[in-house]
């Protein structure tokens, strides 16, 4: 028979009965994941990776629409593309996938 028993923290865990009765509380170990550590150097070659083709293909599209622009003019136009694709599309994308790569095991 199991029942429920409340922990300190306000987590409710499992005791059974025999360890009730004789007085020892059920205390499960839970399994610890290995510590990880965030990599900055191997994100940055990744968003590398990803904003380098991103950029050249915006600029192959965009340039020749904005012959005649100032540089000040195409950069405004451009920067906040280039934002956006970054902060919903290409961070996110690196951080799912190589999510291991970038938070390698700690030591």
């Amino acid at each position: 028979m199991t029942t429920v028993t409340l922990s300190a923290s306000g987590i409710a865990r499992p005791t059974f009965a025999a360890q009730a009765q004789a007085g020892t509380a059920a205390s499960p170990t839970p399994a610890v994941a290995p510590p990880r550590r965030f990599s900055r150097p191997r994100f940055a070659v990744l968003v590398l990776a990803g904003v380098y083709p991103l950029i050249t293909a915006l600029l192959y599209l965009l340039l020749p629409m904005l012959r005649g622009w100032a540089i000040w003019q195409e950069t405004m136009l451009i920067a906040p593309l280039m934002v956006a694709m970054m902060v919903w599309g290409v961070i996110p994308a690196i951080q799912g996938r190589f999510h291991r790569f970038i938070n390698p095991l700690a030591g």
